[in-house]
């Protein structure tokens, strides 16, 4: 189900998530137990990648993702990072400088996407877009300002899980570093292999990518 490739809508909606406008609680309620439901309907998850750093410098890859806490960010050749999620830590892995360092998925902005069973109702809010095909939701923990934020946008589709599209992100950092991720190609719910989210230590002797 759900094993053929999808088309996607651009993603417009990113820019407009800023509205200030604000919705009554019955229908931020309704809205954030849809989206509830696309998590918990998506069991696993490819796509295709652009990603948009502060700069405007852009990269392209492929995203891997398997609920609960597992997602690979797999870069385009001659980029030499790699981001991957184990199911209980995300790692980040520089092969040029053969460096790696250690997050704890709960507490990265990606933890709303890879944990469908954590009620989303008390750390994030929906922003209106000005568009009814196209849902933008806020995540952030106000208590934690460390663990960053994200906004993530879907588009209304009957064929995908619980009849949502995820269309990308931005992300933000504790330092307000914006990262932009534009995906495209999204396949739900096929077979996923565990040692897609297996990586090389650079540290060792012959790790690479």
């Amino acid at each position: 189900m759900f094993g053929t490739t999808m088309m996607t809508r651009p993603l417009a909606a990113i820019a407009a998530v800023t509205l200030p406008l604000a919705l009554p609680a019955t229908a931020q309620q309704g809205t954030l137990a849809q989206v509830q439901q696309h998590l918990r309907a998506t069991r696993t998850m490819t796509a295709s990648f652009t990603q948009t750093d502060r700069a405007g410098k852009t990269v392209d890859g492929m995203l891997t993702l398997k609920r609960p806490g597992k997602i690979r960010f797999q870069y385009e050749k001659g980029v030499p990072l790699l981001i991957v999620g184990d199911g209980g830590s995300l790692w980040f892995i520089d092969y040029s400088v053969k460096q790696v360092s250690r997050w704890p998925v709960k507490n990265s902005p990606l933890g709303v996407l890879l944990n469908p069973d954590r009620d989303i109702s008390g750390y994030a809010k929906v922003v209106p877009t000005g568009n009814p095909d196209v849902i933008s939701i806020e995540a952030h923990d106000p208590k934690k300002p460390e663990y960053g934020r994200i906004t993530m946008v879907f588009a209304r589709n009957a064929a995908a899980p619980g009849g949502l599209m995820l269309q990308g992100w931005v992300a933000l950092d504790s330092q307000n570093n914006r990262t932009t991720v534009r995906l495209s190609g999204q396949r739900f719910n096929v077979d996923v292999s565990d040692g897609a989210f297996r990586w090389n230590d650079p540290r060792k002797r012959g790790g690479r990518p």
